[in-house]
Order: structure tokens, then sequence, then C-alpha cells
């Protein structure tokens, strides 16, 4: 059976090395300049080059959005095509002759020029300087065509003796004095309009139609977090836009303006970090880098750590189901992050910051442009912190860990322009950081009973590949391979226990696509193959094992129109560990209106946990783990069988205009129910037990988000979200412990011309039930219920020169100075029976300031 299993796995690297790697459709959205609904015609006609099957291009806030076959064409083709036919985009510059060809309305303020409506005063009594209102007629026939409309009459209401026509290319432009604000305008044979002029530097349509004129108007705006309505998954993509009002050093601290994800702290001593979505650990998440595994494994509780927001150009969250052929693992969602590529970012982006509490990080991101085919880019990243005094509880404990952590990126790019495309790199992260107490000395504290201390030293390295070719006969047709392989290693120690594991892993993912007679019925087949063989060594125990998953999958996705997708998922897979197992998945869009989505989605996840990694901290106290109960020499992931849950959810997005401006709101409902999971039990305050789940185990999340802007410039967003969180403990049923089951979320974004930007971010946080500590003497019992409490982010930003490519900021983090007063328990007596560091509910630092400076060279 070994042999036949050997020559299968044999069978499978011949086949993927026989074949190249084909990307799925990829669906972008990108700003491009227009004023109207000409405009409208020519960018989505522009767009609609070979190998692209949709492209809209939303007139008020100037976003497109477009379905494509990445080994067909790229988003470079796409944006260089809209450039062509005159119109700038996020990445390309219009050619000045082709600009000044455009019809007089579709002059449109020049992207690099930094005119876009975000930086005008929208008050009308604001008179520092000439305002000119400007606008075009257009009228539409029975097929949609538009044609300008010449001679039509414009005037104030307020002053009937001021009036213009519009010109051959139906345009106006008539002063504004102050307090005017009704403009009339009118045509022969048609019934006229009287428009109220709400802000100045807006363009008006005026749309005449079955001898009707109404007006449309258009204000031009970049939303820097949106939902894809056209993506079946309802995706949320965090732009770098959107990382920049907040410090954002690592990708840790993405997420502060999100009202969907939190990250919270793992314990008081270790620095790790975890992000919880739908209430559930970070572990149930599928973090993924450019669609290839991200930190996982041993190197998961600190890998948010390890990866700068510098390097990222965006952030796309997906609750509840992803595709299979993501792979398996995703349970509660899944958090792809997109890095900055060579062929598509600035040349230099310098970033450096440092904060008053002795954090200093620095950012430099280099990209070159080799030749037509070939670009190179380099990321780096160094964080430093060695302010070892930090300590806002005054228990002697320092409250981040100190040392360095730098790692790096090196990448590159190919594009033939005949269908191949390929990207390959590697990454390398070394990362040496020590805890504990104030007075601790490495040197001569180490493992000793003199004061306790911790310490970690991290190394990884990682290689990964993307290759993708189309058929030359068929360009619907694909077919491609993703690689990548890692090999992560950590040496620690918490006061007189050592830990230190090792993983090396290796990913295959094979794919094929293909339509079945026409782009409305289309499939993706492949096969995959995940290896990790990990050894960990935890004071006189060892856990080893190799796990080979390797598996095949196909989806089938049925688009009749652009108001309706269906995709269907079936994986089978097999694990050397666990054996045979299926993932189905299936996920539902029906949009009835173009300004409503509604989206269903269910399916099944599985992984398998790392018990100890994944939950550091209970090194860090003086808790019992029982090893015997826990198998280390069968082979097995500790005896323990893989955790499997089903997830459901609805979702429901609507847009509409409020105070004459774009707004929306959304309302999301997801239940998880877990089928078998590995349960980590801190009830007893004297041990932590694992155990499989002997009972149920559910989430069920409710969220609903608003967005408006009630001033031009002003963007606001308010969310509230609800958690209900129980799992089936050996005491009885419980909520999850540390995880709160309110929270709201306000973030307010205010943008000005000049280059000022202002965002600030209102976190409401409720109680949060503890783990019981009733078996401790009196003075190391807590509460059943941990306090709510209130934090407060804010940034000022303001960008100089010409080009806006020189940034200063200045901000300030949990503005409320609130933190825990007792974030670990028995602290006088870090070797005795009751230490405990992992009862933290709250904040453990309070105010903390900080600075920086960006730098550009497109």
């Amino acid at each position: 059976m070994n042999r036949l299993y050997k020559g299968l796995v044999t069978l499978l690297f011949i086949s993927i090395y026989t074949f190249s790697f084909a990307q799925q459709d990829s669906t972008i959205t990108f700003e491009v300049a227009g004023n109207c609904a000409m405009c409208k015609q020519r960018i989505e006609k522009a767009a609609k080059i070979n190998g692209v099957s949709q492209a809209t291009w939303n007139i008020e806030n100037g976003m497109a959005t477009v379905v494509f076959t990445p080994n067909v064409t790229s988003s470079k083709n796409i944006k260089q095509s809209i450039a062509d036919a005159g119109h700038d985009t996020d990445e390309t510059r219009a050619k000045q002759e082709v600009y000044e060809e455009l019809h007089q309305c579709c002059l449109y303020d020049r992207l690099d020029e930094e005119k876009s409506s975000q930086g005008h005063d929208d008050d009308h009594d604001h008179h520092d300087h000439e305002h000119i209102v400007r606008g075009v007629v257009v009228q539409e026939n029975n097929r949609g065509d538009l044609t300008p409309i010449p001679g039509v009459n414009v005037y104030w209401l307020e002053d009937k003796t001021a009036q213009k026509q519009s010109n051959e290319e139906g345009v106006f432009d008539i002063k504004h004095e102050k307090g005017y604000k009704n403009l009339v305008v009118s045509y022969a044979g048609m019934l006229p309009d009287t428009v109220e002029v709400k802000n100045l530097h807006e363009i008006l349509v005026i749309h005449a139609k079955d001898n009707v004129l109404g007006e449309v108007v258009v204000s031009r705006r970049q939303r820097t977090a949106y939902v894809d309505k056209l993506n079946a998954n309802r995706v949320e993509t965090i732009t770098a836009r959107e990382l920049f009002k907040a410090a954002c050093c690592d990708l840790s601290e993405s997420f502060e303006t999100n009202a969907s994800v939190d990250v919270v702290a793992s314990d008081a001593v270790t620095g790790a970090k975890q992000v919880q979505l739908l209430g559930l650990s970070g572990i149930y998440t599928q973090l993924t880098v450019e669609n290839l595994p991200g930190p996982r494994g041993f190197a998961s509780p600190l890998g948010l750590n390890s990866m700068a927001g510098p390097w990222i150009e965006a952030i796309q969250i997906s609750k509840g189901m992803g595709s299979v052929a993501n792979g398996f693992e995703s349970m509660s969602g899944q958090i792809n992050v997109e890095l900055k590529k060579p062929h598509q970012t600035d040349r230099l982006y310098f970033n450096a910051y440092a904060n008053n509490m002795g954090r200093t990080d620095v950012n430099l991101n280099l990209a070159q442009k080799i030749n037509d085919k070939w670009s190179v880019g380099l990321l780096l990243h160094d964080n430093f912190m060695y302010n070892k005094n930090m300590n806002f509880s005054n228990n002697g404990f320092r409250d981040m860990p100190v040392g360095n952590t730098f790692s790096g990126i090196n990448r590159w790019h190919y594009e033939d322009g005949k269908g191949l495309i390929a990207q390959f790199g590697i990454k390398y992260l070394s990362d040496d950081r020590t805890g504990g107490e104030i007075d601790f000395d490495k040197k001569t504290d180490k493992l000793t009973t003199n004061r306790y201390g911790l310490g970690f030293d991290i190394d990884r390295v990682e290689g990964f590949a993307k290759i993708g070719y189309v058929f030359p006969g068929n360009k619907l047709r694909s077919i491609g391979l993703q690689l990548s392989g890692a090999h992560f290693r950590q040496n620690s120690f918490f006061g007189l226990t050592t830990y230190d594991n090792e993983q090396n892993s290796g990913y295959a993912n094979l794919l094929y696509q293909d339509v079945i007679g026409n782009v409305n019925h289309k499939y993706r087949t492949g096969l995959s193959m995940s290896y990790d063989k990990y050894n960990e060594h935890i004071l006189q125990h060892d856990f080893n094992r190799t796990e080979t998953v390797s598996g095949a999958f196909l989806e089938y996705t049925y688009t009749p129109s652009e108001k309706f997708d269906a995709v269907l998922g079936l994986r089978q897979d097999y694990n050397s560990i666990y054996g045979w197992f299926t993932t189905p998945r299936a996920v539902l869009r029906y949009a009835p209106t173009n300004t409503t989505t509604i989206r269903l989605s269910s399916g099944r996840g599985q992984r398998t946990a790392n018990i100890f990694a994944e939950n550091l901290g209970i090194f860090a106290s003086s808790r019992a783990i029982n090893y015997p109960q826990l198998a280390n020499n069968d082979g097995t992931a500790y005896g323990l069988k893989p955790e499997v849950s089903w997830n459901t959810g609805l979702t429901f997005d609507q847009d509409f205009r409020l105070f004459g401006r774009e707004s929306g709101m959304s309302l999301e409902l997801f239940h998880n129910n877990f089928t078998n999971q590995v349960v980590v039990d801190w009830e007893n305050p004297r041990t932590v037990s694992f155990y499989n789940l002997d009972g149920k185990s559910y989430s069920n999340s409710l969220q609903a988000e608003f967005r408006f802007m009630p001033i031009q410039h002003f963007e606001t967003r308010m969310a509230y979200r609800l958690l209900d969180v129980q799992t089936d403990y050996q005491n009885g049923r419980q909520q999850k412990p540390l995880t709160a089951k309110h929270r709201g979320f306000v973030n307010m974004a205010y943008n000005l011309h000049s280059g000022w930007s202002f965002d600030y971010t209102l976190n409401v946080v409720g109680k949060k039930r503890l783990p019981s500590t009733l078996d401790n003497p009196a003075e190391y019992q807590l509460a059943t219920y941990s306090d709510a409490y209130v934090t407060m982010n804010a940034q000022i930003s303001k960008s100089f020169g010409a080009d806006k490519n020189f940034t200063i900021y200045l901000g300030g983090e949990n503005l409320t100075d609130f933190y825990q007063k007792d974030p670990i328990l028995a602290f006088e007596e870090p070797f005795g029976n009751h230490f405990d560091t992992n009862l933290l509910w709250g904040p453990i630092t309070g105010r903390m300031f900080y600075t920086g400076v960006r730098y550009t060279i497109k």
C-alpha cells in the first residue's frame, strides 16, 4: 500500500511539473477618471478587450469593475486600453493629445494632478475665488446612445437676466453668485427642469429622455474600502489608501479601521496577536498571500507581526465559505493579502515610523521594470523595540517583548504578451525577541528562577512561483501551476520551560479552466497537494508527525446575467493521517437591482490543530498540561481528531443616496456549526485541557453596517456586531471566554485637496466572560465578566509637493487611556502555583502617540 501511495504521489508530482498554472477568473476594481454618461460608454467599450467578460464603470464614484481571465490579458493591458481611449486610471495616464480630443464635457481633472472632487470645498457661501458651474445636456435614444444637445437655455432662478446656452457639444458654463441655489434648464419641445446646485464643483449632467429633462449629479470619489458587487462571494477589499488611515506597521495592525475583523493579543507577555472573524479564533480563518498559503501551522501565532503594512496593496476579506480551488481549510472565512507587484507599483516607497513607547519601524520598497517582459521588486521591513521598561500595569513585567524583527521579499514578474505570465520570488523572516520581567537578563537569568523571562528566536524562509499559460487556439482555455515551499524554525523558552519546533512545508496547486459552450457556463478543475513535516520538543516530550493531503476539485459557475451567479464546488482529498474527506461548497448571488445585492453561501471546512503553537500562552503560566493524555508517538496530531465545521451565511448590501451623496448599508448573518472541534478548556485555573468536542459548538454572528457622507469629503462608517459563541465543555455549555458579545464601531475620514487628511476611529467593546478562577485562593479570583470599554484612535496627515509624494503623519492610539490593570495573575510569584498570563481581555498598554513620514517616487 505504501508503495502504491508513493507511486501516486510521484505521478502527481510529474503531472504538476508537466503543466503550468492558470489563474482563475479575476475581478479588479480601480479608479478611472471621467465625468459623464458619454465617458461611461467610452470607458466600458475600451475595457472590453480580448479576455474581458464584464466591464462596468460607476459614474458616481469613478470606479471601474472588470472581470477578466488573467492568462488571456492582464490588469495592465486593460488599464492601458482605457488610457488609449483618453481616460486616466490609477496606474496609467492618457496621452495629452488623446485627452484633448475628448468631448468638452469629458475633460475631467487629471488624476495625477490631484484634482478629484475630494479636494474641493462644497460650501455654497465660500467665495474666496470665483465659482463657475459647468454642466452638459445629453439626449438618450432608444438604443441607449447619448448625443449632446446644443442651444439649451440655462439661467439662475434667482437672476433670470444672465442666461447661457449650451454649445455645440452640449456643454454650458455659468457664473455662480453668493446665494444662488436653483438652476433652470429649458429647451424647446421638452419639459424644463430646475436643478438645486448643492456642490459648485460637481459636474451637472442634464439627461433628456422621452422629451423630459432630468438631472444626474456626478460626484467622483474613490472609496478606500468596498465590496465588489459582481463577485459571487462577498469580498470586502481594503485598499492601501484605507491602510494609510492608521500607522499600519504590520498586518496585525491593518484592521484597525475595519468593523469585521478583530485583532486581539493572545496573552499578556508574548506579543502574539490573532485575528477573530465571526467570533472564532484566527486559526479558523484561512490566511493566504496572493492565494498562496500564508503563515500557517507553527508560524501562525506570530505570522501577523511578520508582514509589513507598507508591503500591502490590498486585503480581501471573505466571510464564510471560499472557493474549493483555494483549499479546504477555510472555516470562518478567508483573508487574502495582495502585496505590491514590481510591474504595477512605485519605483521607490519609503516609510519611517516611531512612537513614544520606543518602537521604530523602517520600510523600503523598490521596483524596477527591466524591459517589456521583466520586472523586479524588493520589499524590506525592519522593526526595533528596545524599551524594556514599558509597564503600564506596574506589575514588573514588560508589556511587549523587546528585540528586532527583519523581513524581506525579492520577487520577479515575467509577461511575454503571448499568454505566458510568471511570478516567483523568495521571502525571509528573522525574529529575535525577549520578554518577561523588566530586569530579566537573558545572559544570566535564562532558565533560572532568578527572574522570569521568555524569548523567541525564529527564522522562516519561503520560495514561491505562479506560472500561467493560455492555449493559443482557445483564449478561454488555460492551465497552470502554483508552487510554494517554506522552512520554519523556532527556539523559545518560558521561565523554566523550553519549546522548540521546526516545520517544513510544500504546496502545489494545478488548475485547468474552460467554458462549456459560452461564458455563461464556466468550470475550473484541478489537483492540489500540501506537505507538512512537524517536529516539536517540549521539555522531555517530542511530538512529531508528517501530514500530506492530496486532492482534486471541480467548480462550476453559472452566470445567465449580471444579476445572478451560482457557484457549485466539490473537493475530494486524502489526508495521510485521517483518510478521505469531502468538501462541498455553494455560493449564490442575486442582484434584483443595480443597488441591491443578496448572497447565500454554505459549505464545509476542515483543519488539523497544532495545539501548542496555536496556544503559546499556555507555556507562560503555571497551568498543568496533561501530556500523557496526548499521543506523541503514533504519528497522529496529538491523538486528536481533525476539526470539521459547516458554515452558512446570508448577506444583504444596499446602496442609495443620502444628502445627495453615495451611501449604503449592509446586513450579514452567519452560522458556524462544528461537528468536531479540538476544545481548549481553560475552565480549571490549575490546568489547560485539550480534547475532542463531545456535544455542540457553534457561533452565530450578526453585523449591520451603515456608511454615508454627511458633507462632501467627510466619510462616516458605523457598525454594530452581535456574537453568540457557545461550546460544550466538560463542565457544561459555556459562552466562549474572552470574546465580546457586543461591539460598536465608528470610523470618520475627512480629506482635503490641499493634502490634509483627518481620521478617527471609535470602538466600543462589550463585556467578556472570563474563565473560572473559583478554585484559586480569594486573592487570585477574578470576576465572572470583564468590564466593557471604549478605545479611540486618531491620525492627521499632510502630503506635500506637486505630486503629493511626501507625507508626514501624526497619530494616537487608545486615546481613552484604558488598559487592563491586572493582565497577569499572581505576577509577584511567576514561579508559583497561580501565575497566569492568559486572562487578557482588554488593551495591555495605555495611550500611545506616534509619528512618521512616507516618501514615494512614481
